[in-house]
């Protein structure tokens, strides 16, 4: 399986600010939802399973993000989410916010595995390698 995924998502009234512009904290929102999404894909099963069944939380250890050109109100976009290194306690991420082939906003994403108590965790090896 390629470790690659894309989410498709739209830019509402509410993601803008007075000019019509994605406001720049509302990217994180969408590269959230992608790396959820990719994990709901992936394991088929939701944080909640992963949790409860698991004891695997994903955290953000890391984000670095670079902004390039703005998205819009009514935009579609496309958030790209790349795994260029995984280990059974971290993911390493590349996500890009594309308006058709343009790149928008770049992220460089690591998260940690921790259990309910926050302690580091190993992801079962099983679901390791669907990601």
């Amino acid at each position: 399986m390629a470790n690659f995924h894309t989410y498709k998502t739209k830019v509402y009234y509410e993601d803008t600010d007075a000019g019509g512009i994605v406001y720049y904290a509302k990217y994180l929102h969408f590269i959230e939802r992608a790396r959820t999404e990719m994990i709901y894909d992936r394991l088929k099963l939701n944080h909640k399973n992963l949790k409860d069944d698991f004891n695997a939380i994903f955290v953000v250890r890391e984000c670095n993000v670079k902004y390039h050109k703005s998205a819009n109100f009514e935009d579609n976009l496309d958030v790209c989410t790349h795994v260029f290194k995984k280990t059974p306690v971290r993911l390493n991420l590349i996500q890009e916010v594309k308006r058709e082939k343009e790149i928008l906003v770049t992220a460089q994403v690591e998260l940690a595995v921790v259990d309910s108590n926050g302690s580091i965790n190993k992801l079962p090896k099983d679901l390791l390698e669907k990601i």
